[in-house]
């Protein structure tokens, strides 16, 4: 019965996504010999991982990059939030296509696309992501010093990284662009993973939702299955006001990046953040859904750039395959 399982797809993933098959846990343990401490048999009998356990997750998700990315090295602080791999990547694959869209089709890779990360985190997953699957060039940036730390240090412990990614400090945390992004700078893409709550105990309520749905058990005060310090997590007015900020700057950098894009997890917060986008006079915007597991979420994606400006940005930096 377990090897039939494993051999289920998760369909609502992209067809590029690496983890599209239910976990081997045999490769992956025996690509983390220490994972096997958190495996144990499901409600069905079958072998899983304890989810609802950070360490747990952590060490499956450092599998998860040694196994089928090939990252050796990913360490970080354990108070950091510990993104999963199969929606991260997917934000990746999904921009990717977004970008091809106006490239006759073909993904434009390699080093003459530049890809911004607004909070690249502790953990610098999507820079991982977007070196590994495609060979752009990135730039983070993060309000949190030692997150920029973490993040250089994972860039420097593994070659396929360097020279690949700069780590970029921001130094306002009100800003998004501004003191990251100069006036002369080109950006393919820029992708951001906003702060999901206004405050610690609207996080805590979603965390213990969290917790019952993945063992069943009510906790008061729980541990964050995926980590994550406060400014990862929270932010005044939380995520609606996060985007909106965001797209307020956008206008200003109009002409330095092609496609704007967020996450936004919340079905709740679209209305006002079209609104903000044709406020702000937003030339094009794309809506991308996605799905992981039993959450659904959207990529929202804008434009300023006329088609004719948009014509002469793919013919001037990405070459055609």
């Amino acid at each position: 019965m377990s090897s039939e399982i494993n051999k289920q797809v998760k369909t609502r993933l992209h067809s590029r996504n690496r983890n599209r098959e239910r976990y081997d846990l045999s490769a992956l343990t025996t690509s983390n010999p220490e994972l096997l401490n958190y495996i144990k048999p499901n409600t069905y009998g079958v072998d899983s991982v304890d989810f609802s356990n950070p360490v747990a997750v952590k060490i499956l998700n450092k599998a998860l990059l040694n196994y089928y990315y090939g990252i050796k090295n990913w360490e970080f602080p354990d108070e950091n939030l510990c993104p999963p791999i199969p929606g991260r990547a997917d934000y990746i694959h999904h921009i990717a296509d977004l970008l091809s869209e106006n490239n006759f089709g073909k993904i434009p890779i390699g080093n003459q696309i530049t890809c911004f990360d607004i909070g690249i985190g502790a953990s610098c997953i999507y820079p991982i992501l977007g070196v590994i699957e495609y060979d752009w060039k990135f730039i983070g940036s993060d309000i949190d010093p030692k997150s920029i730390e973490s993040a250089q240090n994972i860039v420097n412990s593994n070659s396929s990284l360097r020279q690949k990614v700069e780590c970029r400090l921001q130094k306002n945390p009100k800003d998004v662009f501004y003191g990251i992004i100069g006036r002369e700078d080109k950006i393919d893409l820029s992708i951001c993973n906003p702060p999901f709550h206004s405050s610690l105990e609207d996080a805590q309520k979603g965390t213990r939702r969290k917790v019952k749905n993945l063992s069943g058990k009510r906790v008061e005060t729980p541990q964050l299955n995926f980590a994550g310090i406060s400014n990862e997590l929270i932010c005044d007015g939380g995520e609606y006001t996060f985007i909106h900020n965001m797209i307020r700057e956008s206008e200003r950098f109009s002409k330095n990046c092609f496609w704007f894009s967020t996450l936004v997890s919340k079905q709740s917060n679209l209305k006002g953040i079209y609104k903000s986008l044709e406020k702000f006079k937003a030339n094009q915007v794309k809506t991308i859904p996605l799905g992981t597991g039993n959450k659904s979420s959207r990529i929202v994606a804008w434009t300023f750039l006329s088609k004719e400006e948009q014509k002469e940005w793919r013919e001037t930096r990405w070459r055609i395959h």
